[in-house]
C-alpha cells in the first residue's frame, strides 16, 4: 500500500510557505550582493570538472 502523506493544517501550511518564501528571497540577494563569490564557485566547479574529465 502506497504511504499517502498527511495534510498539514492551513496555518501551517501558511506558515511553510512563507518560510520557504523568506529563504529564497534571501538566497537571490546574497547572489546578488556576492557576484563575485559566486561566480568563483562557478569557476572552480568548471576547473574540478575539466580536469576530472583529462584524467
Amino acid at each position: 500500500m502506497a504511504h499517502v502523506p498527511q495534510r498539514l493544517d492551513p496555518e501551517r501550511r501558511r506558515r511553510r510557505l512563507e518560510l520557504l518564501a523568506a529563504l529564497a528571497d534571501a538566497k537571490s540577494a546574497r547572489e546578488l550582493s556576492q557576484p563575485h563569490r559566486l561566480r568563483g564557485a562557478r569557476i572552480r566547479e568548471l576547473i574540478a570538472n575539466r580536469r576530472r574529465l583529462a584524467n
